[in-house]
C-alpha cells in the first residue's frame, strides 16, 4: 500500500510541536517537544482539533511515531509509538532529544485556534 502524500516518510526524525491549546488536541502532552522516528503511516484523516471546533478541514497524513521511553520519562528501555497528525510535527535536526523551550511561537500552523 502506498503511503499518503505528506511531509514525512518512514525513517524521518520528527519533533512534536510544543504547544498548549485551550481546546481539544490528539497530541499527548508527554510527547510534545520530543523527537521521534516515523515508523508507519495511518492514512489521511481530518485533524480532530479542527473538527471539534466546527471546521471542515482537509484530511492530512497521520504518522506512527516511535519515541524512546527514556527520552520521554527519564528511564525505560522500551519504546512508545503514538499516531500523530502531520500538523503536530516538524522536521528534527540532529542533536538534543528533549523539548526545546523555544518551540512556543506564533506561526501559521498554530493549533490552538
Amino acid at each position: 500500500m502506498a503511503e499518503p502524500v505528506g511531509r514525512f516518510a518512514v525513517g524521518d526524525r520528527v519533533r512534536v510541536r510544543l504547544f498548549d491549546p485551550e481546546g481539544h488536541t490528539r497530541a499527548p502532552r508527554y510527547v510534545r517537544g520530543h523527537v521521534g522516528e516515523v515508523v508507519g503511516q495511518r492514512g489521511v484523516h481530518p485533524l480532530p482539533d479542527a473538527v471539534v471546533a466546527g471546521e471542515d478541514p482537509e484530511p492530512t497524513a497521520v504518522r506512527a511515531v516511535r519515541f524512546d521511553a527514556a527520552a520521554l520519562w527519564g528511564s525505560g528501555e522500551h519504546s512508545v509509538t503514538v499516531d500523530l497528525w502531520e500538523d503536530y510535527l516538524e522536521p528534527a535536526g540532529p542533536g538534543r532529544e528533549g523539548p526545546r523551550s523555544t518551540d512556543l511561537r506564533d506561526d501559521d500552523r498554530e493549533l490552538d485556534g
